[in-house]
């Protein structure tokens, strides 16, 4: 069984992080939505993480945790936006293809998901993958979220405007199916 884990981004996770978004291929980024002419330059990219990561989680406007696999970062889950102590919108990534269709995500995202509610103290959780890319909308389903709609909008700076599902899991909803121990 693969030792997996999540944590707070780090600094020395940024390296790996640039890469996924600049060295992965044009068709892969557009799979998931993402316009690559949008992408902001790669210094940039990392200076405003960096920036981030420099806030209290209260303070900071995204919010990201680590996948890890071995103590290795590989993928990430991020909010961005969010409110603390209210709603944040959520975005899931495996870096490499390797680690992808392994069946690490759904465990992954139950590691994340305390996270979330309990440090930035939220309410709700909405995630908007891109209507056609299958793997996020089937991984929101067995993790509890709630299909709300489809709908076409632009859904981040980086995005081209495409069709929508979004998922939602309240707060309460989280606590009331979490396995008591």
């Amino acid at each position: 069984m693969n030792n997996i884990s999540v944590s707070e981004l780090q600094h020395e996770d940024l390296p790996a992080l640039a890469a996924y978004w600049f060295d992965s291929p044009k068709l892969y980024l557009e799979g998931m939505g993402v316009d690559v002419r949008k992408l902001p330059d790669r210094a940039g990219f990392l200076a405003q993480i960096g920036q981030q990561l420099a806030l209290l989680p209260a303070e900071r406007r995204s919010f990201a945790l680590a996948w890890r696999l071995n103590g290795t970062a590989i993928g990430h889950c991020n909010l961005n936006p969010f409110v603390f102590g209210e709603t944040g919108h959520m975005h899931l990534h495996l870096w490499q293809a390797e680690h992808r269709r392994m069946g690490l995500g759904l465990p992954l995202l139950k590691l994340s998901l305390p996270v979330f509610f309990n440090l930035l103290q939220l309410q709700q959780i909405i995630c908007e993958p891109y209507a056609f890319n299958p793997a996020p909308n089937a991984l929101l389903a067995k993790a509890g979220f709630s299909l709300v709609k489809t709908y076409r909008t632009t859904p981040g700076s980086i995005n081209f405007e495409q069709e929508v599902r979004q998922w939602l899991l309240l707060r309460s909803n989280f606590e009331a199916n979490r396995p008591k121990i």
